[in-house]
């Protein structure tokens, strides 16, 4: 309690009290207040603000986030831009979900300054936990929405300003800047945790709607454990949206955000407006409206429908394709954001997320029946939130690419889709299920992009119900939301260096230092030397270990390989060891590590003209650099294509043949990403509170802790050698450089002149004489099949012939040796053409034995199934057969009983036809 025992509640005349209905602690000043007045699904108050204001005046949200931002500047706060969405800096987290995430870890925890202190931001946030919330709460849920952040880093010698003074803040803007009546104020008790930080906080709360939490950071979560930060933070949260919604007084927060872009899609969906006073009741009911506790949102929707004297049913058939279109509303704008920072949709990381929100988009609009408008939508969204975010405006081509793309894919999933879930829901159905199971909803989603819209629309033909859960896209988005790294207990150092100094690292004085001198400070389990200083790289950021060689008194090791441990490098030797305290000479094995240095360089080169080629959401996603083959991972939508790799190729040996200066700089992280932007991680997040930065002039900046060239002349030639697609969003370029692309361009020549001897051409003319011998070889093969197409059909004439009479069929049963089965169906398709009832059993036997069984449709008439047959002959030959009934097959290795298995075949068929 003593936590919000605040100056500011006993001046202003609070009480505090504890809600009857959720059990929470809260501070009111009406004395006769029995509830804490929040809108929550416990019903401890509606809504009390539609239709009825309680601000001085009406804010757009633009007005709303200037006047929040104004406030605070005027009050000692530095303005802050406000960060990406995607949290290139985190590796813990996908996106921005707060505005504090901007300054965790590495402020929170006391390793470098903030940008100001105290500071204000606007930041746009992206948030997917509650996403089957969105559009039915009617704004209370949002996946994307701007969170106002006014914040203060307390540290133990300078104290800034801690909860009293946050709360009064709050409290002035609320009552004094927007007008709200001070006694409509609520503050409730609580507990934050988020990001790795936790601390108490206190929600506000106005006619029923939170609209900010005041959090009080003070521990870092590691692990269970709670342990007490060096900095206090003040974190506040202000849903710029909600003061938005609550100026208005609309009946949906949708209605107050998006205003016209809103009508634009109802109108184009041809969605009627509902009446005022229909959707207002529900707006005010809205806090109990979450698909988590659906009883009590159907109690709320039938509550409304009996004072609106209408059916539930009626109700709900209004409410529809309303909830529908907010839901686009808030995805596609959700979407323009993620695709604009360069998230490529894909089946992984947040690429994963951003394809969930455009098949769910996808699907909606599918059900409005305007599923061919959602580009024109997303094009709306970008010019009604370019003028707030240029950004948007400045990739519209990127993002619409991007989008037309995935839309194409997901069509064609579609198409393909339908046929594995008949396939399914049959097989499912046929093994005694009524109902399509969660874990195969979830799986053919994850596994094939198939919604369970999709699903239940096309098992209900198959007649196999679909409950399709009310938090199934929550759940999925759970499972990919977070990045594979969570804040865990600190790293223990291993004993066995603790107490050792860092070691000095003499590559980063000289790049180019071959030989160096060094203590000996510790030799571990007689293989691992640690030293006072090295020049020798140990691995990491995808750079290989430099190795060399340790000369000590008449002694020499080789060392192998180069690993880092806390500040520690350890160097893994062979050979004799060096003694404690001596002094060694070390030598770099130089060729290899210039030629590492040169790749690693040329890595940041591709990385650069790869996003001028294809766009600015080209990001690294992974990269090895090897000696004499390198590769770069990158994201990108669809393959590359011959014509991108080429121009690639020839921008990177610009840049080589320019010979630009490649520079590197120590600077402070906040300095560094001040300058630079959060391009700086294109290699993936660098930890430390100074961060080293690779600067080629005028084309790439990245930090980066591995070694370079000093100028770009030195790499030599960059060859693409090949691309791959390694999964879904990442193309992967395979390079050499130097010497090693030379060689490589030499190897492809020598191939080619190889080729030429083979043809009996000069190698100006392989290309000809390529297309001739192709065309030659086309002929032959139209040729080959014409031929075999003849000899079918005059083989299925003449088995037709040799057939004999069993009851009321006719029947042909032979053995081939080395005859391809391809051939032998041909035969038994063309016999049944000229015989409708005729069926055939035919077994080719080469190393194991193959069945194919033919029925005709008038001998299928006589009570003949092929896929019997053809399964219990195959059973003779040890194997097993499936298929249709007028077409089986089968097999088994058991050659030695080829004719028993062929009798078998015949005395099915004379007990099926003497069974008719």
């Amino acid at each position: 309690m003593e936590e919000y025992q605040l100056p500011f509640f006993k001046e202003e005349g609070y009480v505090r009290k504890k809600c009857p209905r959720c059990g929470d602690f809260f501070w009111t000043q009406k004395k006769d207040q029995e509830l804490c007045g929040e809108a929550n699904a416990y019903g401890c108050a509606e809504y009390r603000f539609i239709s009825r204001p309680p601000t001085r005046r009406s804010y757009t949200l633009r007005e709303m986030r200037e006047a929040f931002l104004s406030f605070f500047e005027k009050r000692g706060h530095k303005r802050i831009k406000p960060y990406p969405v995607v949290a290139r800096w985190r590796d813990d987290l996908f996106f921005t979900h707060a505005s504090i995430v901007d300054f965790q870890p590495y402020v929170t925890n006391g390793e470098i300054p903030p940008p100001a202190n105290p500071l204000v931001i606007s930041q746009p946030c992206l948030r997917f936990v509650d996403i089957d919330n969105v559009g039915p709460t009617f704004g209370r849920h949002l996946t994307i929405f701007e969170m106002g952040g006014h914040h203060a880093f307390n540290y133990p010698d300078k104290e800034v300003y801690w909860k009293d003074q946050t709360v009064r803040y709050h409290h002035e803007f609320v009552t004094q800047e927007l007008g709200v009546d001070s006694e409509e104020v609520i503050y409730k008790e609580g507990v934050w945790s988020g990001g790795g930080n936790a601390g108490p906080c206190v929600e506000s709360i106005v006619m029923g709607l939170e609209l900010a939490t005041l959090v009080f950071m003070k521990f870092k979560v590691v692990g269970e454990e709670l342990v007490e930060l060096p900095i206090r933070t003040v974190d506040t949260g202000y849903g710029i949206e909600r003061y938005t919604w609550l100026s208005q007084g609309t009946p949906s927060c949708f209605q107050a955000v998006y205003g016209p872009l809103l009508d634009k899609v109802m109108r184009e969906a041809g969605v009627p407006s509902p009446d005022y006073k229909v959707l207002s009741r529900l707006g005010e009911l809205s806090g109990l409206l979450s698909l988590e506790r659906e009883s009590v949102r159907l109690e709320a929707r039938r509550r409304v429908a009996a004072e609106m004297g209408m059916e539930l049913t009626d109700l709900e058939e209004v409410l529809k394709p309303i909830e529908k279109v907010f839901t686009v509303t808030d995805h596609t704008k959700s979407l323009i954001f993620m695709l604009a920072e360069g998230i490529v949709p894909s089946n992984m990381r947040e690429g994963y997320l951003a394809r969930l929100i455009i098949r769910r988009t996808y699907r909606l609009l599918r059900e409005l029946s305007i599923e061919d408008k959602v580009l024109d939508i997303v094009d709306w969204q970008i010019d009604f939130w370019s003028k707030d975010f240029p950004h948007l405006r400045d990739m519209r081509n990127e993002i619409m690419e991007m989008l037309k793309v995935e839309v194409d894919k997901f069509k064609e999933t579609l198409r393909r889709g339908e046929s594995l879930i008949r396939r399914i829901a049959k097989s499912l159905k046929a093994s005694g299920h009524s109902q399509f199971p969660k874990d195969r909803l979830i799986e053919l989603y994850d596994s094939h992009g198939l919604t369970p819209e999709i699903v239940k629309e096309i098992s209900s033909r198959e007649g196999l119900e679909v409950e399709i859960p009310q938090d199934f896209y929550t759940s999925v988005a759970e499972r990919h939301i977070q990045a594979s790294k969570t804040m865990e207990a600190e790293a223990k150092i291993p004993v066995e260096i603790e107490g050792l100094p860092e070691t000095k690292r003499l590559y980063y004085d000289d790049r180019y230092l071959r030989e160096f001198e060094a203590k000996v400070l510790k030799v571990i389990d007689g293989k691992y030397v640690v030293l006072d200083a090295t020049a020798f790289y140990p691995e990491g950021g995808g750079q290989p270990p430099d190795r060399g060689i340790l000369e000590f008194n008449g002694g020499k090791s080789y060392v192998r390989d180069v690993q880092t441990v806390g500040k520690v490098i350890l160097h893994r030797i062979e050979g004799d060891i060096p003694p404690v305290g001596s002094k060694v000479k070390g030598r770099l094995d130089w060729s290899y590590r210039h030629n590492l240095m040169r790749s690693h360089t040329a890595t940041h080169i591709i990385i650069g003209a790869a996003r001028r080629v294809l766009g600015e959401h080209a990001w690294q996603s992974g990269a090895q650099k090897g000696e004499r083959i390198s590769r770069l991972d990158i994201t990108h939508f669809r393959r590359l294509t011959l014509d991108e790799i080429r121009k690639i190729e020839r921008l990177a040996n610009d840049v080589v043949i320019k010979n630009l200066p490649v520079e590197t700089i120590w600077l402070p992280r906040e300095e560094a990403e001040r300058i630079y932007g959060f391009r700086l991680y294109q290699g993936g997040v660098v930890p430390g509170r100074v961060i080293r930065v690779v600067k080629i002039d005028g084309w790439d900046v990245e930090a980066c802790g591995g070694t370079h060239c000093e100028r770009t002349g030195e790499i030599g030639l960059i060859k693409i050698v090949h691309t791959e697609r390694i999964q879904d969003g990442v193309e992967r370029i395979i390079f050499s450089v130097g010497e090693h692309a030379l060689e490589v361009t030499q190897e492809s020549e020598a191939k080619i002149r190889e080729v030429a001897d083979i043809l009996g051409v000069p190698s100006e003319r392989i290309v000809e004489s390529s297309r001739t011998l192709v065309e030659e070889n086309r002929e032959l093969k139209r040729r080959v099949k014409q031929l075999e197409n003849e000899m079918a059909r005059s083989k299925a004439t003449e088995y037709v012939k040799s057939a004999r009479t069993i009851r009321n069929v006719r029947a042909f049963l032979r053995t081939f040796t080395d005859v391809k089965a391809d051939f032998l169906i041909k035969i038994a398709n063309e016999a049944v053409k000229i015989d409708p009832n005729l069926i055939l059993v035919f077994i080719s036997v080469n190393r194991s034995a193959r069945v194919i069984v033919r029925v005709g449709e008038e001998a299928l008439k006589q009570g003949l199934d092929a896929r019997i047959i053809a399964d219990e002959t195959a059973s003779v030959l040890g194997g097993r057969g499936s298929g249709r009934p007028t077409f089986a097959q089968g097999g088994g290795t058991l050659i030695d009983k080829v004719d028993e298995a062929l009798k078998k075949a015949e005395d099915i068929i004379v007990k099926s036809v003497e069974g008719v």
